[in-house]
This record gives C-alpha cells, sequence and structure tokens, in this order.
C-alpha cells in the first residue's frame, strides 16, 4: 500500500528573498499549493519554478489566506510553511516515516529553530519553539485571529523532535517594520474582544516583557543578541498597548 501524499501550503507577499529556499526545502513533497496576494516583487515567478498551482487572492487575513491553501490542496496530509521557513532533513525523514506508518496522530507539533540576524537563539523563550503545523487536512483549520494564527487540531495531537528552521528578522528595519503591523493587529484583536489599556500598561509592561524573556527565560545566555531581543520585544509590547490604549480613548480608527 503507498503512503498518503501530502501538500506543502506557503502564503506570500512579496517574499522573493525567501520563498525559492523554502520551496526548495519542500520540494520532495507530492504538492506545492501558494497562495499570493499581490507580490510585486519576483514572488510568483520563482514559485512558479516548483510549482504550477500558485493562486492570487487579495489579502483577507494571515489566518484566512492560510485556510483559502488548505482548501486548495488535495492530499490527506499537509504541511503548513511560511515562507522564511525551510524543512529540515531531519524533519523531512520524520515526517515520512509518519506517513508510511499504519499508526499515527492527526496533528504534530514541530519545533522551530528561530534564527535572530543570522545567529540561532536558545534562549529567551525562543527555543524550542512548537508550532502545529503538519496534519491531516480533514482535521486542522487556523483559527480566526489577526495574528499569530495557529492550527486547531480535532483529534489527538503529537510532538516531532526534528527542527524546522525559521529565519526571522533578518535586519532591525525588518523588524520594526513587521512591529508596526503585528502591533496594530494585536491591539485590534484585544479591542474587539473588550479589552482595554490603561497607564499601568504602558509603564509596566514593557519591562515586564524584557525581564521575562531576559532574566526568568534566560535570554542573557545568547548574549547581546538575547538582551538586544529583550529590548525590541518590550518595545513591541509598548507599541501593542499604546494603540490599545489610543482606541480605547479615540475608537478603533485612532491607533
Amino acid at each position: 500500500m503507498s503512503r498518503p501524499k501530502l501538500s506543502v501550503t506557503v502564503i506570500t507577499l512579496n517574499e522573493e528573498k525567501e520563498i525559492g529556499d523554502c520551496l526548495d526545502s519542500a520540494a520532495w513533497a507530492d504538492e506545492i499549493v501558494v497562495v499570493d496576494s499581490g507580490s510585486s516583487d519576483r514572488t510568483v515567478e520563482i514559485a512558479g519554478k516548483y510549482t504550477d498551482k500558485v493562486f492570487s487572492y487579495a489579502w483577507t487575513g494571515y489566518a484566512a489566506q492560510k485556510n483559502r491553501a488548505l482548501e486548495l490542496a488535495t492530499h490527506p496530509w499537509v504541511l503548513s510553511l511560511d515562507a522564511d521557513e525551510r524543512v529540515s532533513p531531519e524533519l523531512r525523514g520524520e515526517i515520512e516515516q509518519i506517513l508510511e506508518s499504519p499508526r499515527h496522530a492527526d496533528g504534530y507539533r514541530i519545533p522551530r529553530k528561530n534564527f535572530f540576524l543570522g545567529r540561532w537563539i536558545r534562549h529567551g523563550g525562543w527555543h524550542p519553539d512548537y508550532v502545529l503545523r503538519f496534519f491531516k487536512r480533514e482535521a486542522g483549520r487556523f483559527g480566526e485571529r489577526k495574528v499569530h494564527e495557529s492550527v486547531t487540531i480535532r483529534g489527538e495531537i503529537g510532538t516531532l523532535r526534528s527542527p524546522l528552521a525559521h529565519y526571522t528578522y533578518r535586519s532591525l528595519e525588518d523588524y520594526f517594520r513587521r512591529m508596526d503591523r503585528y502591533s496594530t493587529l494585536a491591539a485590534e484583536e484585544m479591542f474587539e474582544a473588550g479589552k482595554r489599556a490603561n497607564l499601568l500598561d504602558l509603564f509596566l509592561r514593557p519591562p515586564a516583557t524584557f525581564l521575562k524573556m531576559v532574566v526568568l527565560r534566560q535570554g542573557f545566555r545568547d548574549g547581546g543578541d538575547g538582551l538586544l531581543l529583550g529590548r525590541l520585544y518590550s518595545t513591541y509590547t509598548f507599541a501593542k498597548y499604546a494603540k490599545l490604549y489610543k482606541m480605547g480613548r479615540y475608537g478603533k480608527d485612532h491607533r
């Protein structure tokens, strides 16, 4: 009996610097589905070298785009990737072993190796960073969140040992650009859930974030990069609660 087939899904927007390496690491899959949301660079061209299933849809949000990719996939198992992620040879072997096994869970968490400015960060809560990305297509769906979307599985969840490499934040400019977008989405999500911020949130939460990452989660063991990450994430926390505070005073359109 042949093993069940695997679809790899990726959503993109102007990812010409990342998409080639991402899809190259997943070229062994039975199918690759790319959902692009209007890239103005060479993303679609590069993706077309790996698959003829490159679709273009207007942006409707992270979770909605990823769920659309799931709907376009045709095989019973799915590995959902971001453009800045890479499947390690060890992870490929473990996934193929599960597909060939008669007994398996309905979805699997994968440990990510997160790289910051090209360096693997081992502390500060960055490792192991488990994400549920490999699952039976009919059993999983991304929850409708504005940011930090995750898969909900109907059934049993297992955990893999082999890593998924994540090359996030290639530069400080990249971090600040994404921080502005993510903090806005997070603030909107909290506001819509009925949460509000006060001045204590603005003054206490950012240093708490720094202490949590650098001291409690031992980010200091990553040296200067660990301290820098703690400071950057405390800035993100401030931006998120500042936007939520402003929404609470002036309405959602003021962020």
